[in-house]
Formats: structure tokens, C-alpha cells, sequence
């Protein structure tokens, strides 16, 4: 058999495996080593005295993954950045920017819920795991919406969508991991997803604004807070931006020269910034070991998702099957833009039944080297290439893209993890009444991809100063 149909068939007999319920990083580290059993007995055509040799040479390649490619100093990012967001939990960090927040933005129309959304996007400045951002406003954040008259689905809602933030602003354990799995700077891909983010927040308060524009009693404004009040709640959420500015110092310096560092070490400080905060803030040796055992409970989570797919991203490679991906695509006769929304309206589908991680680290060996193939190779000038960018800029562009369509996946049903998160700290809200308060924000985060389609540069801009 060819080693492409090979391919095809343990991709299949992959996607069966995960639609059952098994866990992807088993699934596809199991597709993985069969894949490669296969094709090594079908050089041999299948010979019996074969096999044990097939078996072996296909059990030394998948051990060779784990430690060659997880083994990297960039992936110690992401157990970095999840710490950092449980350390600001416990600090206290998060209820200081939900305060400061609603006391200088909870006037506008829908205040409180438009408050909630640029806390979460600041808490995701510390955080990068958007379950752990959702979970902790849903303490937080819908108490005092429910107070003012706001509907509990949409306040369930606001917080949902709000935590998805975390994914592209840095730091984001996500985008860590595309740049691993694509080979990508880091650095400029943390850069990168610093606008888009905060550019989806301010999309998220247009449609909050307006709904409560149009709608009546729609969550009245909250006011009678006075300056003093409102600045005096500035200081304690100042970690937050100490945080952000030395991250982006360890990638890009705006002060002009070097930066600092690597974002590993830039990570490594601002968790320690944080740490101090903790303990001035008086916390407990209980929740400092809790803090800890978090960080290795989803750290190991992740990286065996990473290690599994590796292995099947291995036997793809004898298989070749992303390169006669990458030949087909290139070969329809449409243009490489509808091709492209075609992949990420194919990403929201796949999303309603794949976990966001799990999904860009099984599709993205297949499907990132056509997207590079569509804008001319990899290595192609921008003066040269389809989509109007470089290669390793188009492959900056193609992760922010994937990476909001992870982004919107968190929040759609029957799979949407925040909106489970969600009913699962308020046992008043069933996950049907927080896919019903979700639904608003579909609207917007379409806007938003279709912007960031339209106008590359603002996801580009930033990058492209970093050189």
C-alpha cells in the first residue's frame, strides 16, 4: 500500500478514536506508532519474520520524540506562564483589576459587563490559560452583575468569551505551543498576538455597548465613584503591567536597542514579580503548594498532548502526507484567499468536538505547510508571495488566525471547555444557559477574524518592528 493512503487510513482510524472519547494525546501517540509499524513491515511486504523488526525500529523512533523535541528551552514558557496566573489568583490580583476596572469603565452603558471584559484581558496579561481566566471571574465577575439586574446567562456569557482572551495575549501557553509545533519564533509570535487581543476586548465592548444601547433594562450603568476612589484602585493592579512590560522587554525592547533577554527569562521574572506580590499580599503556604500543584496538574497535561502528537507528527512524516496535502490544495483552481477561509471555517467546525490544543497540534502538521505552500513557500519575499507578506511573517499571521479560531471554539458548543468551566463554578447556571449567554460574542469574534483576514497588519506591526 502507498505510504500516502497508509496515512489516510490511520488519520481516520485517529479522528474515530478521538470522536469516542479517548484522550488525544493517547490517540495519537497509539496512531502514531501504528502508523509507523505499518509502514516499516510494508517495506518488508509484510513479511512475518518481519514484523518484531518493524515493531522495533517503530518503537526507537517514537522514543525518540519526547526528549528531542519537547526538550527545548522555549516550551519551559508555558509551566512559566500558567504559574504566573495562579500566583496572581491567589495575590489577589484578579479582584484588584475587577475593581479598578469597574470603577473607571462602569459608567459607560453595560458598564459592569464591559469591566468584566478588559479585567479578563488584563488578568490574561498574567495568565495565558483561558479555563483558569473563566473560572476565576465566574467567582468574581457575575456576583456583582447579578447584583445591578444583568441576566445570568449573558453575565455567564461575558465571562465565557472574556476568558477566551488569554489565548492571544501574551503570555499565551498556546501560542507557545504553535510556534514549537511550526518551528516559529516565539518571541514574534508573543508579540503579535498582543494587538488582536486587545483588539478582540474592545470588539467584545462594542457589542456589549450596543446591546445595552438597544435593549431595555440591559445591566444600568454603575456610578457615584469618585477620583479619588478610582485611582486609589490603580496601585494594587499595578503587578499586572510590570508583568506585561518586562515580557515584552525580554522579546522587543520599545526603548530602543537589545531586549533584555529570551521570553523564557522574561517569563522566569515576571512569575518571581508576581511571587513576591503573593506573599506581601499575605499568601498562605496552602496556597502556595495549591498554586503549584496546578501548574504541574496542566503542565502535564499539555506536554502529553504534545509528546502524543509528536509521535503521530513523526509518522506523518514517512508518510508524507503534508506534502501531498500541501500539492493538492495548491492545485484547486480558487483563489489561496477562499482557500484560507475555507481551512478556518473548517477549524470552527472541528472545533465543536476537539479540545483548542488538541486540535491545532493534530491539524497543524498538515495543514500549516499548505497555508505556506498558498503564500508562495516558506522562505518566499513578501514582494514574491500571494498573501502580500514574507514566509516566516505569513507563518506569524497564520498562528494569530488559528489561534483566535481556538479562541472562538472555547465558547461553541457541544465542546465550548469555558462555558463548562463556567456552570461548573456557579451551580445556578446550567452549560445550556451559558451557551445561550455566549451567542452574542459569535458575532463579534466573526467581525474580529474577518478583520484580521482583511487587514494583516494589525497583526503584523508589531512583530515587524522586532525586525
Amino acid at each position: 500500500m502507498d505510504p500516502i493512503d497508509i496515512g489516510l487510513w490511520v488519520t481516520g482510524g485517529l479522528l474515530v478514536m478521538v470522536v469516542l472519547g479517548m484522550r488525544v494525546a493517547f490517540a495519537a501517540a497509539l496512531a502514531g506508532v501504528v502508523g509507523l509499524i505499518w509502514i516499516f513491515w510494508e517495506k518488508k511486504d509484510f513479511a512475518a519474520d518481519e514484523f518484531t523488526w518493524a515493531l522495533t525500529v517503530a518503537i526507537k523512533t517514537a522514543g525518540q520524540v519526547p526528549h528531542g523535541k519537547v526538550a527545548s528551552q522555549a516550551l519551559s514558557l508555558i509551566p512559566t506562564f500558567i504559574l504566573i496566573g495562579y500566583l496572581a489568583y491567589y495575590a489577589g490580583l484578579t479582584r484588584a483589576l475587577f475593581e479598578a476596572a469597574k470603577r473607571w469603565i462602569a459608567w459607560v452603558p453595560g458598564g459592569l459587563a464591559v469591566s468584566t471584559v478588559f479585567a479578563t484581558a488584563g488578568f490574561a496579561a498574567v495568565s495565558g490559560a483561558s479555563v483558569a481566566t473563566a473560572a476565576v471571574f465566574a467567582r468574581i465577575a457575575i456576583p456583582e452583575m447579578l447584583k445591578v439586574g444583568y441576566d445570568k446567562r449573558f453575565a455567564a456569557g461575558v465571562v465565557a468569551a472574556g476568558g477566551t482572551l488569554a489565548s492571544l495575549i501574551p503570555p499565551s501557553a498556546i501560542l507557545v505551543i504553535y510556534a514549537i509545533i511550526v518551528e516559529q519564533d516565539v518571541g514574534k509570535l508573543l508579540l503579535a498576538g498582543f494587538i488582536p487581543g486587545v483588539f478582540s476586548a474592545f470588539i467584545y465592548a462594542i457589542l456589549i455597548i450596543t446591546l445595552a444601547l438597544t435593549l431595555k433594562n440591559f445591566g444600568p450603568p454603575v456610578t457615584g465613584f469618585t477620583w479619588r476612589q478610582r485611582f486609589t484602585a490603580l496601585p494594587p493592579a499595578l503587578p499586572i503591567v510590570a508583568v506585561v512590560v518586562i515580557i515584552i522587554c525580554f522579546v522587543y525592547n520599545p526603548f530602543g536597542g537589545d531586549a533584555w533577554g529570551t521570553p523564557t527569562e522574561g517569563g522566569a521574572i515576571g512569575a518571581f514579580i508576581v511571587f513576591l506580590m503573593a506573599l506581601y499580599r499575605g499568601m498562605r503556604w496552602t496556597e502556595l503548594k495549591d498554586a503549584l500543584v496546578e501548574t504541574a496538574k496542566l503542565s502535564i497535561m499539555i506536554f502529553s498532548i504534545i509528546w502524543g502528537v509528536l509521535i503521530y507528527v513523526r509518522f506523518l512524516g514517512f508518510a508524507d502526507l503534508p506534502s501531498a496535502f500541501s500539492d493538492w490544495i495548491t492545485a484547486l483552481e480558487y483563489s489561496p484567499m477562499l482557500i484560507l477561509v475555507c481551512i478556518l471555517l473548517a477549524y470552527a467546525v472541528l472545533g465543536m468536538f476537539m479540545d483548542a490544543i488538541g486540535m491545532l497540534l493534530l491539524t497543524l502538521p498538515v495543514v500549516y505547510p499548505a497555508v505556506m505552500a498558498l503564500n508562495g513557500g516558506e522562505y518566499v519575499t513578501a514582494a514574491e508571495s500571494t498573501f502580500g507578506m514574507s514566509g516566516p511573517m505569513c507563518a506569524v499571521w497564520f498562528g494569530i488566525l488559528v489561534v483566535k479560531m481556538a479562541e472562538f471554539c472555547l465558547i461553541t458548543p457541544p465542546i465550548g471547555l469555558n462555558c463548562f468551566v463556567v456552570a461548573g463554578v456557579r451551580p445556578d447556571l446550567s452549560v445550556q444557559d451559558v451557551f445561550r449567554g455566549v451567542t452574542p460574542f459569535f458575532i463579534a469574534d466573526g467581525i474580529t477574524i474577518a478583520l484580521l483576514v482583511a487587514f494583516p497588519a494589525i497583526v503584523l506591526w508589531l512583530p515587524s518592528l522586532a525586525g
